[in-house]
């Protein structure tokens, strides 16, 4: 009987004990850092997220997920409650997305910000700030990969429609007339061959005028040459051209003084000559004027003496 009693106490002395280092281990691996809670309130799905996941801002390990919940005022919302440590500089422009560790598809909130509102955003336990939760890699890559489905179905459909049995016929057609044209090329290019053997002594001739071009150019500079000087010489204050230049300026002078001296004399030889002529033809008509001078004329009607004709 005593022997089964020391038994019972040192049973129950082994379960104390067991419990006591639970109770010790507890008490010394206890969270001792002061946190703050945030929450977050979202539509979006979040796959791998549990209780306890970590918490890091932009890489560094701030705190941990207290609760995953259904939002019992918003059918449909989730709400994922958090806390991290005091000093994390959580502001108004912070966000948080899901991210994930390597392939085992445990999640974990990834804290970041953006910079536009830089003050910090105050939360306690009876007033808790919500912080924003934007797609992640997952959520964005799922969204392209089904417009991009979309995209193909359409692009399928349009493959489809192109490859009708019409459009076949059309394709093959059109493959034959490349193929005719190709021949026809062919063609062209046996007909080319000839006077692409031609090319060098085509090439040659266009070498020869070419040389005839250059003689034909420095001849033409050498008679530009003689030309200019040419000019020179007739341009020199002793040669033709200042020569000619004076007989024109002499010839000017002469006509200045025929203009100024002989055409007045011709003026008074003219006057002359028709007084010479009216007393010639007086001489012819009245002999006796060169004895006796000249009748005077009969006055006219106006004039002293004047008596008109008798009427018959």
């Amino acid at each position: 009987m005593e022997n089964k009693a020391h038994a019972l106490m040192a049973g129950i002395f082994t379960i104390v004990l067991l419990i006591a280092a639970v109770l010790i281990a507890l008490w010394f691996n206890r969270d001792r850092v002061e946190r703050v809670p945030y929450e977050i309130a979202t539509t979006l799905s979040v796959p791998g997220l549990n209780p306890q996941a970590g918490v890091r801002y932009r890489g560094l390990d701030v705190g941990r997920v207290d609760a995953v919940l259904f939002d019992p005022q918003k059918p449909g919302q989730i709400l994922i409650r958090f806390s991290v440590s005091k000093d994390t500089p959580i502001t108004h422009s912070t966000f948080a997305t899901l991210s994930y560790q390597g392939v085992t598809g445990i999640a974990y909130v990834q804290l970041d910000d953006d910079g536009t509102k830089p003050t910090l955003l105050p939360s306690t336990a009876k007033k808790v700030a919500r912080i924003e939760l934007r797609p992640g890699f997952l959520d964005t890559l799922q969204q392209r990969g089904l417009e991009i489905l979309k995209q193909t179905e359409v692009v399928m459909s349009q493959i489809n429609t192109l490859l009708s049995e019409e459009n076949q016929k059309d394709i093959l057609a059109a493959f034959k007339d490349v193929s005719a044209a190709a021949n026809k090329v062919g063609m062209i290019r046996d007909d080319l061959e000839p006077a692409l053997k031609n090319m060098p002594e085509l090439t040659r001739k266009a070498d020869k005028a070419l040389a005839s071009f250059n003689k034909l150019s420095d001849d033409a500079t050498r008679l530009t040459g003689s030309l200019n000087e040419f000019t020179a010489k007739l341009n020199a204050p002793d040669g033709p051209l200042n020569g000619f230049n004076g007989a024109v300026n002499n010839i000017g002078s002469a006509a200045s003084t025929v203009e100024y001296q002989v055409v007045p004399l011709i003026d008074e030889t003219r006057t002359t000559m028709r007084a010479l002529n009216r007393t010639l033809e007086t001489v012819n008509q009245q002999p006796q004027s060169i004895l006796f001078g000249t009748t005077p004329a009969q006055p006219g009607p106006g004039e002293a003496g004047f008596s008109a004709p008798a009427s018959k």
